[in-house]
């Protein structure tokens, strides 16, 4: 699901049980030092925006901020809160779970999703 985009960039949600999005600049660049200043600068002001927003609504234990993109060639970063109780901590989520799902009772996303919308526009 798309949350917000201009010019440059478009965030997505990532569907899982920690709150997890995702950047990706609109042209297909492969690499980030190839991304214009213009989405260089889109990119690192969502990302402080989402981490600042992430932290204040959630109080994580960590956020983890990720950009591989082996499977898909676009830059694109994810940004997760990650609780001290959620299936995979301390591993990635990529990694190997280290205990049964749990409920983590998070406060409300879509409320976390209509606050940060807020602060991106």
């Amino acid at each position: 699901m798309r949350i917000f985009e201009n010019g440059h960039i478009y965030i997505e949600v990532e569907p899982s049980r920690i709150p997890w999005l995702k950047i990706f600049s609109h042209h297909p660049y492969k690499e980030f030092s190839q991304c214009d200043p213009e989405t260089k600068t889109a990119i690192w002001e969502a990302l402080e925006i989402i981490e600042k927003t992430m932290l204040a609504y959630y109080t994580p234990a960590k956020i983890n901020i990720a950009s591989f993109g082996n499977y898909l060639p676009h830059v694109h970063f994810h940004i997760m809160a990650r609780f001290e109780n959620d299936a995979f901590f301390p591993e990635p989520m990529w990694g190997k779970a280290q205990r049964p799902e749990t409920d983590l009772n998070l406060p409300d996303f879509d409320t976390f999703i209509k606050r940060l919308q807020d602060k991106l526009a």
